[in-house]
């Protein structure tokens, strides 16, 4: 019983190490993205994760209006964008 136990410390360390070094780094990345993509407004300067640069026009519920150039405009998903510039 003992013997199995001493067995399982350096699994736990592993998986405690991952977790540390890898799920709470992309859980913060994740949150900051959100907050990011709810703070948008038109006249922000932004690049779509596909690396189209453009200015936001306008926000609706699940789509963004992107101005790229002159009267160019095109709709994307929020989840579609990347950063703001």
């Amino acid at each position: 019983m003992n013997n199995a136990i001493l067995q399982l410390i350096p699994l736990a360390i592993v998986i405690g190490v991952f977790y540390f070094l890898v799920i709470l780094p992309s859980r913060k990345q994740q949150e900051e993205h959100k907050k990011m993509i709810s703070s948008l407004r038109p006249g922000d300067k932004v690049v779509t994760i596909g690396g189209i640069r453009g200015m936001v026009a306008s926000v609706k519920d699940d789509v963004i209006t992107l101005r790229v150039g002159g009267d160019t405009k095109i709709d994307v998903e929020k989840s579609a964008i990347a950063r703001k510039i």
